[in-house]
């Protein structure tokens, strides 16, 4: 059976070690490679105190955040809990303006909440809301109406629980999901959903919502996945994915063919500390593992840039499209310009990022000054 760490840290069913999570396949196309030690470290302020929020309102753990084209910050949140300390209802989309100044909660009560994993607005400003613990994607309008739903969470009246992983992993069902992470869009307007821990595959629909196809399944060769964490899309439509527990990125077109793999492989700074636990090794989960995605965002522009983050040792890093890295920035902490777990960013322009931190229970804004690099 497969061995499995979620976002928490705690080990689900679990019989065997993951030294196989590092015996990564030679990649399809092309691998990008980066020289240790000539990495540049980019200069950043972080603010920690941007978001403005109600009296007696307090974020939990902000698993997802987004910028939309008025730079409303939009933040997928792990509170408004409900229930027992475990299994509790945890998600609330809340909306800030430009300054941070609280606008509003989105979907109060909605039936899809859950558990919060991610947020994404696409071109026009729609509002995606990914929620893991319901198996549910939801599209708003800008005024917070919901316009699509896919996927359905089990009912109550069935004695409803959590999907249970088991090996080999259960089929995909069409237009089902278990666990999904993320959603991006193509210039079509064609759909990609990651789902997610369980299916470990991309889910593919048109512009109007119809089920157009799925690519990826279980494992660690070509073209497969393991725990598919986030996806975004470029210009021309090609689609990335976190590959989160295969640390790398791989890089299809919209059709589901592999292009090549990304792979962070800066060195680690001796000073390195996890937020928690001890310090990973050869045998920890790639989860992890230095290098090991759990966020894909790629700036609008001309000109576009690859943004990825790790948990430990708790860097963002910046490359370029085809996978050349061009600098890194912070590390794991609990201090300003420090992070702990970050599970999205959002990132408007190249040198303006938003990090979504769910162990320091923040969102913090990043300003970047790369022309003071060394």
């Amino acid at each position: 059976m497969r061995k499995f760490l979620n976002e928490t840290g705690h080990l689900g069913a679990a019989v065997g070690l993951l030294a196989g999570m590092l015996l990564m396949p030679a990649p399809a196309a092309r691998a990008a490679e980066v020289t240790p030690g000539g990495v540049a470290e980019i200069p950043f302020d972080g603010d920690v105190n941007f978001l403005q929020l109600p009296k007696d309102m307090y974020l939990g753990e902000p698993s997802g955040v987004a910028v939309n084209s008025k730079k409303h910050i939009f933040v997928f949140n792990r509170g408004n809990t409900t229930g027992p300390a475990y299994g509790a209802t945890a998600a609330q989309l809340l909306e800030f303006g430009p300054d941070g100044k609280y606008i509003r909660e989105i979907g109060k009560n909605l039936y899809a909440w859950s558990y919060a994993h991610d947020v994404r607005v696409d071109k026009d400003d729609n509002i995606w809301a990914i929620d893991k613990g319901s198996d549910m994607i939801i599209k708003f309008n800008p005024e917070g109406r919901v316009m699509m739903v896919f996927g359905r969470k089990k009912e109550a009246s069935d004695e409803a629980g959590p999907w249970t992983r088991v090996s080999p992993p259960r089929p995909a069902v069409d237009g089902q999901f278990r666990q999904p992470t993320d959603v991006t869009w193509d210039p079509q307007g064609n759909i990609f959903i990651s789902d997610g821990y369980i299916n470990s595959r991309v889910a593919k629909y048109d512009k109007n919502g119809d089920w157009v196809k799925q690519f990826g399944s279980y494992g660690k060769g070509v073209g497969e996945l393991d725990t598919p964490h986030g996806i975004a899309a470029d210009a021309q439509g090609n689609i990335y994915v976190a590959d989160r527990a295969n640390k790398r990125i791989q890089v299809f077109d919209g059709d589901g063919k592999v292009l090549r793999e990304i792979h962070m492989d800066a060195p680690v700074p001796a000073d390195s500390r996890p937020w928690m636990g001890a310090m990973p090794t050869a045998s920890s989960p790639g989860n992890f593992q230095p290098g090991s995605p759990w966020t894909v965002c790629i700036t609008p522009g001309p000109t576009q840039y690859l943004y990825t983050s790790d948990a430990f040792p708790g860097r963002i890093y910046k490359m370029t499209l085809d996978g050349k890295l061009l600098g890194i920035l912070g590390k794991t902490g609990r201090q300003p310009k420090q992070f702990g777990w970050i599970h999205e960013m959002a990132c408007p322009s190249e040198n303006e990022l938003y990090v979504a931190e769910i162990l320091n229970w923040r969102v913090q804004k990043l300003t970047l000054h790369p022309a003071k690099a060394k």
